[in-house]
């Protein structure tokens, strides 16, 4: 990667000017990137440091676009084609050229130094050590977010090895922020963090948070806002501010948070939507804690719908299937709609114990089984729909229902 940059003219003292916050984990990182550039860009809206944020993160949900985001908003097209063809009209001429992620990450790079970030926060793709984005020689702090079973076939088939892999974004200098974690993921990041000389700091909690906030909700999220909040602290630490943070800082900023895709509810007249883009055994326990929760504080509905579907062939659908199931234990679904986003594995096999009175469909196409929640709440009323499995998934929900009249969502 460094050579690449290089190429593109930037040298690692360069992109240490973009004041990186680096990120790392299984579950909860977008989140909590998204997290961290709002309350920096709320501290910064006030201080006038930093002016701009650059935050980059994968997959995107709708449009490429995404991926990159100046003061949170998406790089528009315009800019996104314009210095897409600067990096690869030097790129494309070389022997060795980067791959779809390493492109994409020193895409990002480029983007924030042409756009003069201030502060830049990245999302690693998986793992750590061998992350395409793990090229920074100086971040300025860096954080490991709840670890869990992921792309085991990469990253190894325990929390250890996986852990290990994540701890490879610690740099000698920087800070490291981690959410809580079990006891032996827990130790090797010490070790690692011992072998770096580098300050390991657990979060669990941060007091300054407010109370009752609905973008702090489910409790996942206050964890994750809680790692961004002290990587904020010692960020301005850092960078020498002379302005310290301010309770109104965190209130904007946690204000100002959103992340589509990610414990999302939009509302349709009798339609309610509730989406979480909860993709292994980890998170959808998460998302489906959140989903009793959230769809417990909306009228009772007639009918009640689960979408699942999955794209990635680095998991086991059944296993993430079964957690889900034991997940949703207390709840009666009418209808579990299995769309085709499963890498084509067989899904009639699967045993859902546990939603006894569920009519199950089969092999839907996503739109089809959008398409039969829409009717079912014409003809019945009041229909709560869980959509869950992908964050694939989630762009396409998204398109659809961002595509019909009456929506209104809320974080």
């Amino acid at each position: 990667m460094s050579e690449w940059l290089s190429t593109l003219g930037y040298s690692l003292a360069d992109i240490d000017r973009l004041n990186v916050i680096h990120v790392a984990g299984t579950k909860g990182k977008g989140s909590t990137c998204a997290f961290t550039e709002s309350l920096l860009r709320a501290y910064g809206q006030r201080t006038g440091f930093p002016s701009k944020t650059g935050l980059y993160t994968s997959p995107h949900l709708t449009r490429p676009e995404e991926r990159i985001r100046i003061n949170f908003e998406p790089l528009d097209q315009h800019r996104f084609a314009k210095y897409f063809f600067e990096v690869w009209d030097v790129l494309s001429k070389l022997s060795k050229r980067p791959r779809y992620l390493q492109l994409f990450a020193l895409f990002a790079t480029h983007v924030f130094m042409r756009e003069g970030v201030e502060a830049a926060i990245y999302e690693t793709h998986h793992g750590g050590e061998y992350d395409a984005t793990n090229f920074f020689h100086k971040p300025i702090a860096t954080i490991i977010t709840p670890l869990g079973i992921d792309h085991a076939k990469q990253l190894g088939p325990t929390l250890n090895n996986i852990a290990w892999h994540k701890a490879g974004i610690f740099k000698t200098g920087a800070v490291a922020f981690a959410a809580a974690q079990d006891p032996g993921p827990a130790d090797v990041l010490r070790n690692r963090a011992a072998e770096k000389k580098v300050d390991l700091r657990f979060v669990s909690d941060e007091p300054d948070l407010p109370k009752n906030s609905l973008q702090l909700k489910p409790d996942v999220q206050r964890g994750n806002c809680a790692v961004a909040l002290a990587c904020l602290r010692s960020f301005i630490t850092a960078t020498h501010r002379t302005e310290s943070l301010q309770l109104g800082d965190i209130q904007q900023g946690v204000a100002s948070f959103e992340w589509p895709g990610r414990f999302q509810y939009i509302g349709e007249g009798n339609q309610h939507w509730f989406l979480d883009g909860a993709h292994n055994e980890m998170s959808v326990v998460k998302a489906a804690e959140w989903f009793i929760e959230a769809s417990g504080q909306v009228e009772n509905p007639a009918t009640r719908i689960l979408i699942f579907g999955q794209v990635s062939e680095q998991r086991e659908a059944p296993d993430v299937l079964s957690e889900l199931a034991r997940a949703l234990d207390t709840l009666e679904f009418d209808h579990i709609i299995f769309t085709n986003f499963s890498c084509g594995k067989p899904l009639g096999g699967f045993k859902v114990t546990r939603v006894t009175r569920a009519e199950i469909h089969l092999g839907h196409s996503l739109e089809s089984a959008l398409d039969y929640a829409v009717k079912l709440g014409a003809e019945t009323g009041r229909v709560h729909t869980f959509v869950t499995g992908s964050l694939h998934l989630m762009g396409a929900t998204l398109r659809y229902l961002t595509a019909r009249e009456g929506i209104t969502s809320m974080n």
